[in-house]
């Protein structure tokens, strides 16, 4: 079980790289306004719902003692990112607060994931 979890885990990671990442690479267009939803944000956020949501049922089958109010918090904050990407996606340009909201949103879940204990 354990190798399926670290499986699940890399891909949790790779999916968040992925959402992360295009946003970064976004931030030179940020001067000109120019910013968009890149694809692999769109593909990153999925994979992780998907991956974190068979994290969760994973370890639970496992019996491992999960913290449900953090997993809530980082849910309900990636289905915000998910729907904020996939509604603007197909936009040329987006709005700067809202591109902003969409970095801010990735880097609080990745400081809840790695600070909450």
């Amino acid at each position: 079980m354990d190798v399926l979890i670290n499986l699940f885990v890399a891909s949790h990671i790779i999916g968040v790289a992925a959402l992360l990442g295009g946003w970064l690479t976004q931030l030179k267009s940020l001067s000109t306004g120019d910013v968009r939803i890149a694809p692999s944000m769109v593909h990153g956020a999925l994979v992780m719902l998907v991956t974190g949501f068979i994290l969760v049922g994973l370890n639970e089958a496992d019996d491992v003692e999960l913290n449900q109010t953090k997993i809530s918090v980082k849910s309900l904050i990636l289905i915000a990112i998910l729907v904020a990407v996939f509604i603007k996606r197909k936009e040329e340009r987006i709005p700067k607060p809202y591109f902003a909201a969409i970095g801010l949103l990735t880097m609080t879940n990745v400081v809840i994931a790695t600070t909450w204990t």
